[in-house]
């Protein structure tokens, strides 16, 4: 599975985001919205946001270790 964590510098709930997947070995790569226009547009209020590049879903913060292994 490939996955994206979008989110921006400096975000707290971003921090506790990568803190909650860091046990669980899920291999991300870290995006910042405010280097895209849309992604702005479309994410500035859901981040930190765990997306599936593979299947497009979308787990927006608040979300589980659960709900994260299971995306």
């Amino acid at each position: 599975m490939s996955y994206l964590l979008l989110g921006t510098e400096a975000c707290h709930l971003c921090e506790q985001a990568e803190a909650l997947l860091a046990p669980l070995n899920i291999k991300y790569s870290k995006i910042d919205i405010a280097e895209q226009e849309q992604w702005q547009a479309h994410y500035a209020i859901k981040i930190p946001v765990l997306l599936n590049t593979e299947t497009n879903q979308e787990l927006c913060w608040p979300f589980s270790a659960e709900m994260a292994s299971g995306l």
